[in-house]
Order: structure tokens, then C-alpha cells, then sequence
């Protein structure tokens, strides 16, 4: 069911002193940014190997990123975890009593579907992304 670990998203309140951070500090280049409105997030994709790292920046006071800075600051949001198929994916943690945020797939950054799993369950943050 899981390929690889696909990315790690970090939430930060500035994008552009994070993109200064992990490129001129760290060496390491941005691929692209994206706005995914569904998640009212900004994100600058970094990558790493054969992962990548998320930058994510709310768009919104009211967005995920947003509220997940207010309560915990910034740092790790979540572990994406590559499946092939997030729908199967689902059924089968759902059938597993694993708790999900995510009923059904959705949007995610790079035109990937998404969904998350409760925190409650894995102790952090996990989604699951299908390419």
C-alpha cells in the first residue's frame, strides 16, 4: 500500500524568509510555488532525493495552516506517505479502524489526490497522496 515517503510539509508564517532559509542557507533549490485554494495554502516545493519538502503558507486567518501555527507555531505539519491509490488506501484503513480526517480523496498540491489520517492514531499528521 505505502511506496515511499513522498514529502514533508512544514508550516511556516513567512514564505518568502523560509524560501531564503532552505535555499540560501541550505542549498537547495525551489522547484516550483503553487496556490492550492482547497487547502488555502501557499506552497513551495523543494526537492530532496527522491521526496520533497512542502513550505506551506496560509493564504487565509481561517485556513488548516493557519490554525496549525496558532495552536503548535511553525514546524512540521505532516508526513506524506505515497500510495497508489488513496480510495483503496482509505477503505482499507477505514476497514482497520484507523480514524481518517478525509472520507474521500481530494485535491492536494501538483495535481496529486490526498487525504489525511487522524493524528489520534499514528501519534502525527499523515497523508496519504497518490500521484
Amino acid at each position: 500500500m505505502i511506496e515511499k515517503i513522498d514529502h514533508i510539509g512544514i508550516a511556516v508564517s513567512n514564505l518568502e524568509d523560509a524560501i531564503k532559509l532552505y535555499s540560501e542557507a541550505l542549498g537547495l533549490k525551489i522547484k516550483e510555488i503553487e496556490i492550492v485554494e482547497e487547502q488555502k495554502a501557499r506552497v513551495a516545493i523543494i526537492p530532496v532525493g527522491e521526496s520533497t519538502i512542502e513550505l506551506l503558507e496560509s493564504t487565509a486567518s481561517d485556513g488548516p495552516i493557519a490554525k496549525h501555527i496558532e495552536k503548535r507555531g511553525e514546524g512540521i505539519h505532516h508526513l506524506a506517505l505515497r500510495v497508489n491509490n488513496v480510495g483503496d488506501a482509505l477503505e482499507i484503513l477505514k476497514e482497520k479502524g484507523i480514524l481518517l480526517v478525509d472520507k474521500e480523496p481530494r485535491k492536494g498540491s501538483r495535481n496529486t489526490k490526498m487525504a489525511f489520517l487522524h493524528p489520534k492514531g499514528p501519534k502525527a499528521l499523515i497523508e496519504l497522496v497518490e500521484h
